[in-house]
């Protein structure tokens, strides 16, 4: 037994608060890393190690992604997903989009690759931000586009959850897909006793749709980067 724990595939989740994992006072906000464990084998262990509020900037800074090198394996994903709080003018958090952030996030694709794992880029999963015309619109810009060039430059795996979560929200329109975000009504839960209308964070069923697009993106990208294909052939269907 010991001998095939060792052996497991390890995918760890380097992000923000979108993907990580929450406290019981935080229910029923759920981070889609938490449900991404479902639509995988058990052969394969999901380390969620994404963090509230985390720039890819801050995430660096406090040791967290040394924390993930210290452990992982060859073999191993190194998920990265930010683009939320990097945009903030917070000056602990922001990085500059065109320049600063790219070399950042290049920063954990090569330690995941001195490591002998694999680097997989993400784009952040869209904010339910509709404007007058009930057109979705675009919250994350040139950093959006900052996680393409680098995977086009260095050849990495990219996820893009963006264009499928865009697609979702805008398929389910303004009313229905506020399910999927944390809109609550008062009294509706004992955490959040006036309720709350939040745009960026997931419900749970929110979080669970956007695992699933995950594990889709994981298949679409399957025969392109050979070095997911063992990971990929693990997805549920």
């Amino acid at each position: 037994m010991l001998m095939a724990m060792e052996k497991r595939i390890t995918v760890y989740i380097a992000g923000d608060s979108t993907a990580a994992a929450k406290e019981e006072r935080a229910r029923p906000e759920t981070g889609w890393g938490e449900c991404l464990p479902a639509y995988l084998s058990p052969a394969v262990r999901v380390e969620n190690r994404a963090a509230n509020g985390r720039s890819s900037r801050s995430f660096l800074e406090e040791g967290r992604l040394e924390a993930i090198l210290g452990t992982i394996r060859p073999g191993d994903y190194l998920f990265v997903q930010f683009g939320h709080n990097d945009s903030k003018e917070d000056p602990a958090r922001r990085t500059e989009p065109v320049s600063e952030f790219p070399a950042t996030l290049l920063r954990y694709a090569q330690g995941a690759r001195d490591a002998g794992a694999v680097p997989v880029l993400l784009t952040p999963a869209v904010r339910r931000r509709f404007d007058g015309s009930g057109t979705l619109a675009d919250t994350h810009g040139p950093y959006l586009s900052a996680v393409k060039r680098l995977a086009a430059a260095e050849r990495l795996p990219l996820l893009d959850l963006e264009s499928r979560t865009r697609a979702l929200v805008e398929s389910l329109g303004e009313r229905e897909s506020r399910r999927l975000y944390l809109h609550l009504a008062p009294g509706e839960f004992p955490h959040y006793p006036h309720g709350l209308a939040d745009d960026t964070h997931f419900s749970p069923a929110g979080a669970d749709r956007v695992a699933s697009l995950a594990a889709a993106e994981i298949l679409r990208l399957a025969p392109l980067f050979p070095s997911l294909v063992p990971l990929a052939r693990l997805v549920r269907a």
